[in-house]
């Protein structure tokens, strides 16, 4: 794939940094509007890739910081770029593995962490051409159960850490957010057309949280006509 770079305008004066390899789509934009932190909250935001996440909920939000974590060094470039483009706004790119963060990130210290994994276990779904690709689309570099016991360790008791992922690994989801003591509270569902199979599910666990479970109506990118959805067009803009 090309290694091209490019920008992208995301409004509120920010910039946002992109090649071949290290861009974003609609499921970024999904997870940071459910996100939604509040102003002053820390938030972390495990395996950021160009960090698309993090710009959207500060140009959103306004959380007090947001702490990108990246695994691969050129989209840590990419992110730091951002930052500084777009009149370094406090988001820290850190270039670490998720799952050893011990003295990068201090534990308890979050109340909220976002993840926008890899969908596929490791040897499943498409590989990708590179080892970039790989490594967003496979668990080769990271487990989504290891994707949630770090989100745990960084959290403060009662701090959210939400993630999207496949509805077709929706159990295996709550599964590892209950092992790392997230109770799962939110849920939402994301489809095309009405009528049709949901490609994207959104969910919120909760440290220390107690069962109850939220389910909120499921969200169509497009009307019966296929069409895009209209109310989609906000993603795009500041709020």
């Amino acid at each position: 794939m090309a290694k091209t770079q490019g920008e992208e305008a995301l409004g509120g004066g920010l910039f946002l940094s992109v090649d071949g390899e290290h861009r974003f789509g609609l499921d970024a934009f999904l997870l940071a509007r459910f996100a939604a932190p509040r102003r002053g909250d820390r938030v972390a935001d495990l395996g950021c890739g160009c960090g698309i996440v993090p710009f959207l909920l500060w140009r959103d939000f306004r959380p007090a910081r947001v702490d990108g974590v990246e695994l691969q060094p050129a989209a840590v470039r990419l992110f730091a770029r951002s930052v500084a483009r777009s009149g370094t706004p406090p988001l820290y790119p850190l270039e670490a593995d998720l799952r050893q963060l011990e003295g990068l990130l201090p534990a308890g210290a979050f109340d909220l962490v976002t993840c926008n994994p890899p969908y596929f276990r490791a040897g499943s779904g498409p590989a990708g051409a590179s080892a970039s690709a790989r490594l967003a689309r496979q668990e080769g570099g990271c487990t989504l159960e290891e994707v949630c016991q770090s989100a745990a360790r960084l959290l403060r008791s009662g701090g959210r850490f939400c993630l999207c992922q496949r509805p077709q690994r929706l159990a295996e989801v709550f599964a590892a957010l209950r092992g790392a003591g997230l109770e799962p509270k939110r849920l939402r569902l994301v489809g095309g057309r009405p009528g049709g199979a949901p490609w994207l599910v959104l969910a919120e666990g909760r440290k220390g949280g107690r069962p109850s479970l939220q389910v909120e109506g499921c969200l169509y990118t497009q009307g019966a006509d296929g069409a895009p959805n209209p109310a989609l067009n906000s993603l795009y803009k500041p709020l």
